[in-house]
């Protein structure tokens, strides 16, 4: 296979980042079934990662070269003990020819034509649904303490500014040390 171009090699990185190595290879080494595991994986994933555990690196690029060649794939990286692989997958590269597909039946999606003269439905109302008897909220101290409340943060009637009175008029207390 032809070595990559850069940009095929970096963006091969780029997808081989979040991947985890699908085959291992133990102390026996490069054998005969270790060489099919890749090619199989291969097949399925055209880009795989390949551990090895062996502490020398020499030996390590020999395997890289071996399996390259043996699988007709293209090495895209090695780091530490990591080799990435990549070869286009030929059958996934052929475009499956699909049967057109049928309309469906039934009443599908209506026309733009047929929608506008239709009564929309009543949308349910957004937010917790009071009861109509339930008089609206005002900016009572008890409302204020009750907003107080579903955030999490305590208050006291003291705390509240009188009714009608905003928040930002009130001067600010100093905060009492006990």
């Amino acid at each position: 296979m032809p070595p990559l171009d850069p940009a095929t090699r970096r963006a091969l990185r780029a997808r081989a980042h979040h991947l985890d190595a699908v085959v291992s290879i133990g102390h026996h080494g490069l054998t005969a079934p270790v060489l099919h595991e890749i090619d199989i994986a291969l097949k399925a994933h055209e880009l795989i990662k390949v551990r090895v555990f062996g502490d020398d690196r020499a030996a390590r690029e020999a395997m890289l070269e071996t399996i390259c060649h043996a699988v007709e794939a293209a090495p895209v990286q090695h780091v530490g003990k990591l080799l990435v692989l990549w070869r286009p997958n030929p059958e996934a590269a052929k475009p499956a020819s699909k049967p057109a597909r049928k309309p469906r039946k039934g009443p599908g999606k209506p026309s733009e034509a047929t929608r506008v003269g239709r009564k929309q439905p009543a949308r349910p109302p957004r937010g917790r649904a009071r009861p109509r008897s339930e008089p609206p909220r005002t900016g009572t101290p008890a409302a204020a303490g009750d907003a107080r409340r579903r955030r999490g943060t305590s208050a006291t009637s003291r705390d509240a500014p009188p009714a009608g009175v905003p928040r930002a008029a009130l001067p600010r207390r100093r905060r009492e040390r006990g």
